[in-house]
């Protein structure tokens, strides 16, 4: 009897267990497993941020962005920003959309205009760090990157 008892019970329970995610209610959530990336990311580390005394609603920020060995930025966008940028240190392969990728190094520079897409920089030595000095002539408040939504980090 206690048998019988037993595969009643567990019949109950796998009829009444959802079977798949559309079963399931909408308060319901299947864990997410964290993607980590085989590339490190770079940091931004800000200098100076200035509104523009001539140019209302601008603002000027400096900034050094550190590549450790073998790191890439995600795909990404400045915004209505003008940004440039100035190798410190190191060698960094960089690329807009639309236009081929190259390589800059240290005394190197280059200019990304507003809206612009920026699809790969990445530090392309794996055991020497990477240095850039970037200025952005940006709006007021604006963030100064935003990562593309569909991009997954280091994939460039």
């Amino acid at each position: 009897m206690r048998f019988a008892g037993g595969l009643l019970a567990v019949a109950t329970l796998t009829a009444a267990a959802p079977r798949s995610t559309w079963d399931r209610p909408a308060h319901v959530t299947t864990p997410t497993v964290a993607v980590t990336s085989r590339h490190p990311a770079e940091t931004l580390t800000p200098l100076l941020q200035q509104s523009l005394p001539n140019v209302k609603g601008r603002t000027f920020t400096s900034a050094i962005v550190d590549f450790p060995p073998d790191a890439r930025a995600r795909p990404h966008r400045h915004g209505t920003a003008f940004v440039y940028a100035y190798v410190l240190e190191g060698t960094v392969r960089s690329g807009l959309a639309g236009e081929p990728a190259r390589i800059y190094r240290q005394g190197e520079n280059w200019v990304e205009q507003p809206g612009a897409h920026h699809v790969v920089t990445e530090n392309t030595s794996r055991t020497k760090r990477a240095k850039l000095l970037v200025v952005f002539v940006s709006d007021t408040g604006a963030k100064l990157k935003v990562d593309d939504p569909r991009s997954v980090h280091g994939a460039a």
